[in-house]
């Protein structure tokens, strides 16, 4: 319990700051740049074989394709270098996975940088247009609230964009990012090489058959993560937004979430794709859990090509983190 309260007052603390730091031009004083020479220090190994066999009796239960990997941070957030993390576990973890709106963390982070660098204040406002908002093949909160579109600051679209999945936020974000170049030139950076940003929500929604264009492996998805928790290339108050945004995510409470004692805190973001002559393409969440221990653990856990029901999908997921949660707080 005493875990759980000091992270979220931590949270609290880091978004405090945010709200006197974002009003100025100039870079904030923490940020790591350039991002290349802060590099996290190598995952060590030593996975535990009788985990190992249950992560994959419970990624059979999808009928698909599991992708898992899940680390136990060691270090400290508050540090800003990088941390020890331990190889927990790990299933198909070089394996190519569509990300759907896992994307929408990436494209994010990428939009803080600019916040931190003074080139974009979250008061910001930006304005998006009817034709801006994604199709209704996609779910949209935004589209339901302003389905003629709206102005909205850069941080309002950042709560949209993560804690409530929204394609036309995600798009607009990607823009002020610089598009997938920028995405991309940005996961560079922070010397992530498995994780590809291609396509917008407004492409992706006209066309279905692009959703494997943008794709990530478990362990590049970690390592994403790691870069969030280590705050490389990240002040403290953005790194404060983008934690609150998560752990108040929607999407997905059955999922990463699904099986954990009550009261864990989890930073998480999700993706799902649309169900097709009755396969699923993509199930995922990947996330950041406080641990009981005083440790957190960084888990991605992606299921591709399932037949399974939305129940087995999200079940599987939620029992493969608290597995891993369980062997981790030992």
């Amino acid at each position: 319990m005493r875990t759980i309260i000091s992270f979220a007052f931590l949270v609290m603390a880091l978004v405090s700051r945010c709200g006197s730091e974002q009003n100025t031009q100039s870079p904030t004083a923490n940020v790591q740049s350039p991002l290349a020479p802060v590099t996290s220090p190598p995952v060590t190994s030593a996975q535990n074989t009788g985990l190992q066999n249950q992560i994959k009796e419970i990624a059979a239960e999808a009928k698909g394709k599991v992708g898992v990997t899940a680390v136990v941070l060691n270090g400290s957030r508050e540090s800003g270098a990088g941390s020890q993390a331990s190889l927990l576990v790990s299933l198909n973890p070089h394996e190519h996975f569509p990300m759907h709106s896992v994307y929408k963390l990436p494209i994010s982070m990428a939009v803080m940088k600019h916040v931190d660098a003074g080139k974009i204040k979250l008061s910001d406002k930006i304005t998006i247009s009817k034709d801006d908002l994604v199709g209704r093949v996609a779910d949209s909160p935004m589209r339901l609230r302003h389905p003629n579109g709206a102005t909205l600051t850069v941080e309002e679209l950042l709560r949209f964009a993560i804690s409530e999945s929204d394609g036309a936020a995600s798009d607009a974000l990607m823009r002020l990012a610089g598009g997938p170049a920028g995405v991309q030139a940005y996961l560079t950076e922070l010397g992530i090489k498995d994780m590809i940003v291609l396509d917008t929500e407004q492409t992706f929604t006209q066309d279905r058959t692009v959703q494997d264009r943008n794709w990530a492996t478990p362990d590049a998805s970690v390592a994403l993560l790691r870069a969030l928790h280590e705050r490389r290339g990240l002040s403290e108050s953005s790194q404060g937004v983008l934690l609150k945004f998560m752990t108040e995510s929607k999407p997905g409470q059955k999922r990463l979430k699904g099986l954990l004692p009550a009261g864990t805190l989890v930073a998480h973001k999700t993706g799902t794709s649309g169900t097709d002559k009755g396969v699923t393409a993509a199930t995922n969440d990947i996330g950041i859990i406080n641990l009981p221990n005083g440790k957190r653990m960084a888990i991605a856990v992606f299921v591709a090509d399932s037949p399974a029901d939305q129940a087995t999908r999200e079940g599987v997921i939620a029992k493969i983190a608290y597995a891993a949660f369980q062997a981790a707080s030992k």
